[in-house]
């Protein structure tokens, strides 16, 4: 997964500042253990709350487009955002589909601070935002100058978004 003949970064350090201090995030943890402690993670693991919804799942997005074509009404795009886990790295590093299935095996698909609320998500089929969500990270790369670009990366297959 590390290179270890990179020179030492706080990777971690520099996307949790990117968050707080760019993005304005809120509620950052830092996650080194598994949610019962019981075991470090493969690596550090950020968390927090977003200002505005970063994903919207494509069952979501075809539910929304079915509402517009019934109603002649968009929903509203205003959506709650949602608790994400962040994987800081440096670019420099190789990733595999190994490396990263460590990581989506060592967390929950939320992460651990965040209430289990699922009622209001409504039936476990539909759960896309809830505790039965797909395991989703974003993935932090930091570049040597401290530029840090995001993507999201998914544990499995996920249906591609309408256009």
């Amino acid at each position: 997964m590390s290179n270890p003949t990179l020179p030492s970064r706080d990777c971690p350090a520099t996307v949790l500042e990117n968050l707080r201090d760019q993005h304005h995030w809120t509620d950052l943890h830092t996650h080194t253990h598994t949610q019962d402690g019981s075991k470090p993670l493969p690596r550090t693991l950020l968390s927090g709350l977003p200002p505005k919804r970063i994903y919207v799942h494509p069952d979501e997005q075809a539910e929304a487009i079915e509402i517009q074509r019934q109603t002649g009404k968009r929903p509203d795009p205003t959506q709650e955002p949602e608790y994400e886990w962040v994987l800081p790295v440096h670019i420099d590093e190789k990733w595999s589909m190994r490396s990263l299935a460590e990581i989506f095996d060592s967390v929950d698909a939320l992460p651990p601070h965040v209430p289990r609320v699922t009622a209001e998500f409504g039936p476990a089929e539909k759960d896309w935002r809830g505790k039965d969500r797909v395991k989703r990270a974003l993935m932090a790369m930091v570049h040597d100058d401290s530029t840090v670009v995001y993507y999201i990366v998914h544990d499995g297959i996920i249906k591609p978004r309408q256009n």
